[in-house]
């Protein structure tokens, strides 16, 4: 009788943590506060935006017909998604660096310390005078060089490795958070160029797919409002759980999910040919009419131009950040 008292005690005060637990499911990182822009109208865009949002550690086949991310699903309904999308490798920063310059710069882990001195796309635009932003969930201010901070980990920051861009402020004073996308949303305000990047819950990562789900539902549908005639919104995962790959090996990342979102893009249209990070980059530099950057530039890499209904074209004038 001891011994089964014990036992449902213990049950209880187990039950009794979980109840108490921030979020169930979730790590120490907690999901960031709403954008609070509420039922409020923001300004319709006149000038076209793309707006780049990365999730967190997700094999394709673990989101789409998942019950647990119903938002997430009804966008690929709606939209359009890539089905033989790959990430690059493993771990994280490699691909988030791919998807900025198109290359790893020879980084296969999730240093801190390291720099890299690559050309990005942070580069081009600016040699281009298009605007551009990152906004990076949780992170304590501007040009902050530290590991982590709350739910921010340096390394899904891909722009603070940059040797030309981390230690220059007048550049890496755009890196900002939360707040300022509120804002510029409100004051119609995005960059051409917007950089999402969730906290370690809002992404996926310490709060699984339904924590991602639940931060796209209450996040996506001001950004969409927001991309203007020809713009697009890009969700994609930096890699998968597997080893899985394409593009003649350039890519064993882990088949991925990437959904393409705006007015131009063809409605329920599935992507069945291979396409990789570098491939998501080389859209992006075709819609900004910038070069492609290492090996975006190569077509075993893929694209994601036959998701829309014509080439996709970003045709903001040109202007200084704001």
């Amino acid at each position: 009788m001891r011994g089964r008292a014990g036992r449902h005690a213990g049950a209880l005060a187990f039950a009794a943590a979980l109840a108490l637990a921030p979020v169930a499911g979730c790590g120490q990182a907690r999901p960031g506060q709403p954008l609070a822009l509420g039922d409020q109208r923001l300004p319709r865009a006149s000038a076209s935006h793309v707006l780049v949002i990365v999730m967190e550690n997700a094999e394709s086949a673990e989101v789409l017909g998942n019950r647990s991310a119903p938002y997430l699903n009804s966008l690929a309904r709606r939209y359009a998604i890539a089905g033989e999308s790959y990430a690059i490798t493993h771990p994280s920063l490699p691909n988030y660096l791919a998807l900025t310059s198109g290359t790893t710069a020879g980084i296969s882990s999730d240093c801190t310390g390291c720099r890299v001195r690559a050309r990005n796309i942070v580069d081009q635009l600016e040699s281009a005078g298009l605007a551009w932003k990152a906004y990076i969930e949780d992170v304590p201010r501007p040009c902050f060089s530290g590991t982590a901070a709350g739910g921010y980990v340096k390394k899904h920051n891909p722009f603070v490795y940059y040797t030309d861009l981390a230690g220059v402020a007048a550049r890496c004073r755009r890196l900002v958070g939360f707040q300022q996308l509120a804002a510029d949303l409100r004051r119609g305000r995005l960059p051409t160029l917007a950089w999402i990047t969730p906290n370690l819950c809002d992404d996926g990562h310490d709060c699984g797919v339904e924590g991602g789900d639940r931060f796209l539902a209450r996040t996506v549908p001001a950004l969409v409002r927001e991309l203007g005639p020809r713009g697009f919104l890009l969700i994609t995962w930096d890699e998968g759980t597997s080893d899985r790959g394409c593009c003649r090996g350039a890519a064993h990342g882990g088949h991925v999910l990437t959904l393409v979102i705006g007015p131009d893009v063809r409605r329920g249209a599935h992507l069945r040919a291979p396409v990789d990070h570098y491939g998501v980059l080389a859209t992006i530099e075709q819609a900004l009419a910038l070069p492609a950057l290492a090996h975006a530039a190569e077509s075993a890499n893929g694209n994601l131009s036959a998701l829309f209904t014509r080439a996709p074209q970003i045709t903001a004038r040109a202007a200084r950040s704001p």
